[in-house]
């Protein structure tokens, strides 16, 4: 997943923000700014805009 991607963790449920990958893992920050967690990647998923998605971020001109 690229840098600035909104994406769901399906592990843990959380929805967060592609900062960057270190090692196997992708840092995500949750949507809105908070403490980066890593997961892997074949947990996640792109987010729907009702979960913070671009699409629903341009909407409200958070993008």
């Amino acid at each position: 997943m690229p840098v600035g991607s909104y994406v769901v963790d399906t592990r843990t449920g959380r929805s967060g923000v592609v900062m960057g990958h270190e090692g196997p893992y992708v840092q995500l920050r949750p949507y809105g700014g908070g403490r980066e967690w890593d997961a892997v990647p074949d947990a996640l998923r792109e987010a729907t805009p009702a979960e913070g998605g671009v699409e629903h971020a341009d909407d409200h001109g958070c993008a």
